[in-house]
């Protein structure tokens, strides 16, 4: 299975009112996500399925990447919410590793270098996700081994 990690753009400030949860993009985080969707779409690497956290930055990252790149609108998922542990990530995966050739999951930092690290056997610290950073992944879940084959940040993208 192929696996993109999709950290969330630059979001609203924190002391949101509504809480963490309810801080939305910002402009420049709108932009990213169409960016991303874009990016995804020319490089040919299309995501058959795009889960999302439900924090409101995580989906509308997630809606803009999808219709940037003109697939199907992504699926809410509990379990890619912040504080999400890498063990039960890969258990959720492994649900869809026969079905879905390339999966994207849209979240949160530290969740997604920490997946990435325990996947690739990385020492903790080592790899960092900037928001509205794109990582590629091949795993087979809910094994914990796997390669990265990138980690692009932003200002990398076209």
């Amino acid at each position: 299975m192929e696996l993109l990690l999709i950290r969330h753009g630059k979001a609203e400030g924190h002391g949101h009112p509504g809480g963490d949860g309810a801080r939305a993009l910002a402009e420049k985080g709108h932009l990213q996500a169409q960016r991303v969707g874009k990016f995804l779409r020319d490089q040919g690497m299309l995501p058959d399925l795009v889960l999302t956290s439900p924090l409101v930055r995580a989906t509308q990252t997630a809606e803009g990447v999808c219709a940037a790149a003109g697939i199907d609108p992504p699926v809410v998922e509990a379990w890619i919410a912040c504080g999400m542990d890498p063990a039960e990530a890969l258990r959720e995966l492994a649900a869809y590793r026969e079905s879905v050739p390339r999966i994207a999951i849209v979240g949160h930092e530290p969740d997604f270098s920490e997946l990435a690290e325990a996947v690739t056997g990385a020492d903790p610290g080592t790899i960092r996700v900037k928001k509205a950073s794109v990582i590629l992944l091949t795993l087979d879940p809910p094994r914990p081994r796997g390669t990265l084959h990138f980690n692009l940040w932003p200002e990398f993208l076209p």
